[in-house]
């Protein structure tokens, strides 16, 4: 160290010789003199650290500095420079506790440096004097800016749920449509099945007869119930003979019913021997009731499949949003990712193959699953428009030592290398004005670095883009929620 790095303070004089405090008033910098301080950093030390409380504001005396911000666990150096007067630190003290003071970046002396050290509050209480005027103006666009934030986030968010709700509504239509036409199919069949069962029991059948009947109807709907798939060509083949038997047996029309028949898998050999003891004269009546019968079964088994289908997006649509659950639980990531591609199916191109390539020895994690959700749906949607229509579409997980990793693979057009490195900040993106506010991804990282303490990476090239989301298997001890800052 030279002499002039062993001094502890600052004259008025040589403080005016800063580009910073050069317009400032003699009685200005003497105050400035008399509450700084001048300190010394060994080259590789840190001045200061990010995430630490902004306690200080530094000016560069010497030697060389660089700020670093912390991406995906490592330090990436944004900038370096060993100009005189350049400041760092708590710059952001005027907003007082209306905003969290702590360093937003981490300062580090690349050589010895000698800096001028400020208190916080008192560089505070110099712009909050000296500058009103400005510090009106400063409040102003730092407010502003961040309520514009919120609110393009919260559109953002209304966008896609308005997206979701979309495509949950066209996926229930089609259950529910279907079960609204069974059910009126189901009602006209009952009342012909009724009518049926009168001819058959007025008188005309004796007691065995009508119990002969009841059992052919019962053994009827466990052939209609058993799991049986005809091809094509079998089913057509199968309709062609039960309709030339029941023509050959005198019953009209039999082509309008030997579908029905053969679907409940009724054939000509198991329609003969059921009939016979009914007799020739009741046979066209016994036949008819059956086939009620099994249209009957058939229209049920639509409505069972409608609901059941209705209940598994609604089930997935209560996953998807975690609304009966605690905030922070232990999850499944699979159930997460199955409930998200139900809400997106409507938007997934017929073009698109889903391949899902899980890990099922991956354990629960502790994570907020809505958010997680939001994440999911985030890169799933950009990965669907980078594939235009036609592609593959991954989604696999796997353990990575004390973290699972989630990964969204696409085979779209890839991320431009120039542009990759600006993918997580707001409101960049490469959509077209009026689809995209650039704060998916944003959000994103928000959701997975910030509220989770996980991590998120990105790999592309033409034909293979992937992002990584890593999640810690066991949460750090004490949770923090304050925003990832950003832009520095």
């Amino acid at each position: 160290m030279n002499a002039q790095s062993e001094r502890t303070t600052l004259t008025a004089a040589e403080l005016r010789g800063l580009f910073l405090f050069e317009s400032l008033d003699s009685t200005q910098l003497d105050w400035l003199a008399e509450r700084g301080r001048v300190e010394n950093r060994q080259g590789g030390a840190p001045v200061y650290s990010e995430g630490e409380p902004a306690t200080c504001f530094f000016v560069l005396l010497g030697g060389t500095v660089a700020v670093l911000r912390r991406l995906h666990g490592d330090d990436i150096e944004v900038s370096r420079t060993d100009q005189t007067g350049v400041y760092a630190g708590a710059t952001q003290a005027y907003l007082g506790d209306r905003v969290d003071q702590a360093y937003p970046n981490t300062l580090r002396a690349i050589t010895d440096v000698e800096l001028f050290v400020l208190p916080a509050d008192e560089f505070a209480q110099a712009i909050r004097t000296w500058f009103p005027m400005a510090l009106h103006l400063l409040e102003g666009l730092f407010f502003g800016t961040r309520a514009t934030n919120t609110i393009l986030a919260e559109r953002e968010r209304l966008v896609a749920l308005g997206s979701l709700a979309a495509g949950l509504t066209h996926e229930l239509n089609n259950p529910a449509a279907a079960a609204v036409r069974a059910t009126d199919s189901l009602r006209s069949r009952v009342t012909g099945m009724r009518h049926k069962l009168a001819l058959l029991a007025d008188g005309r059948l004796d007691g065995s007869q009508l119990h002969q009947l009841v059992a052919m109807q019962d053994a009827a709907i466990t052939r209609a119930t058993a799991d049986r798939t005809l091809s094509a060509i079998e089913a057509s083949d199968a309709e062609d003979e039960l309709a030339d038997w029941l023509e050959d047996h005198g019953i009209r029309q039999g082509w309008d019913i030997a579908p029905t028949l053969v679907a409940g898998g009724i054939d000509a050999t198991w329609l003969s021997d059921a009939t016979a003891a009914v007799g020739e004269e009741h046979r066209e009546a016994a036949v008819r009731w059956l086939a009620y019968t099994i249209d009957t079964e058939l229209l049920m088994g639509e409505i069972e499949d409608a609901v059941t289908r209705i209940s598994g997006l609604v089930d997935a649509a209560r996953q998807y949003s975690q609304l009966d659950r605690a905030a922070q639980q232990p999850v499944d990531v699979h159930e997460l990712l199955d409930a998200t591609l139900v809400m997106l199916q409507a938007k997934i191109p017929s073009g698109v193959n889903v391949v899902k390539d899980y890990d099922r020895g991956v354990p629960p994690i502790p994570a907020y699953g809505a958010e997680l959700n939001q994440v999911w749906t985030n890169l799933i949607d950009n990965a669907l428009g980078a594939m235009d229509g036609t592609g593959t579409l991954t989604l696999a997980s796997r353990r990575e030592g004390d973290s699972i990793v989630v990964e969204v693979r696409d085979t779209g057009r890839g991320i431009p290398p120039e542009i990759r490195p600006r993918i997580f900040e707001p409101f960049f993106t490469t959509k077209p004005v009026g689809e995209g506010t650039g704060l998916g991804l944003d959000i994103s990282y928000r959701i997975v670095v910030n509220k989770h303490h996980g991590d998120i990476r990105a790999h592309s090239r033409p034909g293979d883009t992937r992002f990584e989301v890593c999640l810690p298997i066991t949460p750090p001890l004490e949770e923090q929620d304050a925003p990832v800052e950003r832009g520095q």
